[in-house]
């Protein structure tokens, strides 16, 4: 039977499978049971309004609106049993991207932010080593790391037509040659204003592989058609363009999945009155199968690790409000790629989806899992800039299953 393990569960062949990451982070707390965990036989007020569909994995069922997703769920594996007591957006955030409980005396880093620091020694690539697109939510950043380690966050929408890099183009006043006696002049400033950070700035917006990788025109119409033209399927859709090249994190975020009432019109349709559903989900699905098809026809599945998740769950039963509220005591996440075992379903809810049935796995314990795979050792102790030890996972424990 599967268990979450021992200390050393880490110590083997699954240690740094997945050279690169892609985390979908679904904002505001996706319902695990309009996605991934959705019930059956249940009354309406449980089971809720876009019923179900089955998947390729015998006898496990996905949203009724994941269709593409369920068809691709052998190559999935799905924990059902994530559980945490916190259901605040905030500090659930913060919780489940870095294993921590938040404190108001240390910034723990997010896992992310672990796996960039990782790769800092050996990193001799123009592009930052993590990227966010489009724009930064709470829980994301690097906390005691620095700055160095921060996410490099786009703050531009890849699905429109005008899509630009806000800090990657020169300034129109300025020319090689003008950048590079600025780049004289800072040397010879004193040691203390200088760094890494100016010299892979500079780098950074002169160099002709960053622009490419940026540059959706180079992608067939075809291509973009598959992921889907709204921001979050161009977002995927550069996500993959990152990890080609080697780029350790990226972040896609989507927003809105915090639906109180009347979640049919966010979730499914995207606007009231809409014919072809092109809400929330349709737009993941769409979007997240073709990334993971695209990884695998580009032989990168198996070093990618891809993830889907949010902070908490929704509540077992619609309010009154024709929505559910926040419920982080049992949620489901998806994990794709990076050697994963494959059509995997760990851990399950109990009939209504209220609380774990089995295996119950906290954010501890699943950053824990996600930095094995990432090549970074849980046990290892970080120094913050006062010098206090800090250990990188305190109080997870690795899922047998997963490695």
């Amino acid at each position: 039977m599967a268990r979450v393990g021992g200390p050393g569960a880490y110590e083997g062949t699954s240690f740094g499978t997945a050279k690169s990451c892609i985390l979908l982070w679904l904002d505001g707390g996706p319902s695990h049971l309009e996605t991934f965990d959705p019930k059956i036989d249940v009354p309406r007020e449980v089971q809720g309004p876009l019923g179900t569909t089955p998947t390729s994995i015998p006898g496990v069922h996905f949203s009724g609106e994941l269709v593409r997703c369920a068809k691709l769920a052998d190559q999935m594996t799905i924990i059902r049993s994530m559980t945490s007591p916190l259901g605040e957006h905030g500090l659930a955030n913060q919780y489940a991207l870095s294993g921590y409980l938040p404190s108001p005396n240390v910034q723990y880093p997010s896992f992310g932010s672990l796996a960039s620091h990782q790769r800092a020694l050996d990193w001799n690539n123009p592009l930052p080593r993590s990227i966010g697109i489009p724009e930064p939510r709470i829980g994301h950043g690097a906390g005691f790391l620095g700055a160095s380690d921060e996410p490099f966050w786009v703050h531009g929408d890849p699905g429109s037509p005008s899509f630009q890099v806000r800090d990657l183009e020169i300034h129109p006043s300025l020319d090689p040659t003008r950048l590079e006696r600025r780049r004289e002049m800072l040397g010879r400033l004193q040691d203390s204003q200088k760094g890494p950070g100016f010299q892979g700035a500079f780098e950074w917006i002169l160099s002709p592989q960053a622009k490419r990788a940026f540059d959706l025109k180079q992608e067939s119409d075809a291509t973009k058609e598959r992921y889907g033209l709204r921001s979050f399927g161009q977002s995927c859709l550069l996500a993959r363009r990152l990890v080609e090249q080697r780029v350790p994190f990226v972040t896609v975020v989507q927003p809105g999945w915090d639906t109180h009432e009347n979640m049919v019109v966010p979730l499914r349709d995207g606007f009231a009155g809409a014919k072809v559903g092109v809400g929330l989900i349709p737009t993941f699905d769409q979007a997240a199968s073709a990334l993971i098809e695209d990884l695998h026809k580009r032989e990168l599945l198996d070093e990618t690790l891809v993830i889907a998740m949010g902070e908490f769950g929704r509540t077992p039963k619609v309010n009154t409000r024709g929505g559910r509220d926040h419920w982080p005591r049992v949620y489901s996440v998806m994990l794709c790629g990076g050697g994963l075992p494959r059509g995997v379903v760990y851990g399950s809810s109990d009939r209504i989806g209220e609380s774990p049935m089995d295996h119950p796995t906290t954010p501890s314990d699943l950053v824990h899992t996600l930095l094995v795979r990432l090549g970074v050792r849980p046990d290892q102790t970080l120094l913050t800039p006062e010098g206090r030890p800090i250990r990188v996972n305190q109080h997870g424990r690795p899922i047998d299953a997963l490695l």
